[in-house]
């Protein structure tokens, strides 16, 4: 499991490549949670890119709940966005997709969330 940041303006892109299990579910948290920090109402919103992740099991879900639930309170907007059909079935099926906004792509994700980081990807 790989986790990488790009900045488009005031959104921070995380893409999380492979798989999140119970063997790595806490380095993935230890990954994840210092991006959160400038999640907040009015400054940085993240979006979860899960376009690489092959599988999420409870484990990982249980660090993506922790994840919505640290910037909620600040009014901070954390989405998911290009889920893979095997991902995407465990959203369902666990209701993840109530949890998280989940877009297509990240390009429309960055529409929603911030004109400013939508134009700085040059697609839009």
């Amino acid at each position: 499991m790989q986790v990488s940041a790009v900045r488009y303006s005031d959104v921070l892109v995380v893409a999380v490549k492979g798989r999140i299990d119970y063997m790595n579910a806490e380095e993935f948290k230890a990954a994840l949670l210092p991006h959160l920090v400038n999640c907040a109402a009015g400054r940085d919103q993240i979006v979860l890119d899960l376009s690489r992740l092959e599988y999420v099991s409870s484990a990982g879900l249980r660090v993506l709940m922790i994840a919505a639930k640290e910037v909620r309170p600040r009014k901070g907007r954390l989405v998911a966005v290009s889920l893979q059909p095997v991902v995407r079935e465990i959203f369902e099926i666990s209701r993840f997709t109530l949890v998280f906004d989940v877009f297509d792509s990240v390009q429309d994700a960055l529409r929603a969330l911030s004109p400013k980081a939508a134009a700085m990807t040059h697609t839009g």
